[in-house]
């Protein structure tokens, strides 16, 4: 398997969304991505074996696109339409690749475990991020 494929244009919080609009972008982000907020105050692409600490622990699943500086509104909790083919029941974590999510099998060796959420259905991800502190 592979990180999921997510079309942007089809990623749309649902009605129980926990969402920040206090920060702004700290690099090119697109909708759909998992992001963690910097040192900076900004939202940048979170990745599950980055060299930096904070990078491996997601805050959010980015709800838009945004370059540099722009208004980034990010799910912090809740469900979301993912714009991507889910397994009903299956759990989705951070990636080793900066902003991607990915099934459980994926999990490798050298990532720190993020879990993003469970899939309520093919479309829609229950997102509830826990980090057990754990590197595989």
């Amino acid at each position: 398997m592979s990180d999921l494929s997510i079309t942007a244009a089809n990623v749309v919080a649902g009605s129980n969304a926990v969402i920040d609009r206090a920060h702004a972008a700290g690099e090119t982000i697109t909708a759909g991505k998992a992001v963690y907020l910097g040192s900076g105050g900004k939202w940048m692409l979170a990745d599950s074996n980055s060299a930096t600490a904070a990078a491996k622990t997601a805050g959010g699943i980015a709800l838009n696109g945004a370059s540099l500086n722009q208004p980034l509104a990010v799910l912090k909790s809740g469900d979301i339409t993912i714009g991507a083919s889910l397994t009903a029941g299956a759990r989705y974590y951070l990636s080793e690749t900066a902003g991607g999510i990915q099934p459980e099998a994926d999990l490798a060796s050298g990532e720190n475990v993020c879990l993003l959420g469970l899939a309520k259905s093919t479309t829609v991800l229950a997102v509830n991020i826990q980090t057990p502190g754990v590197t595989l």
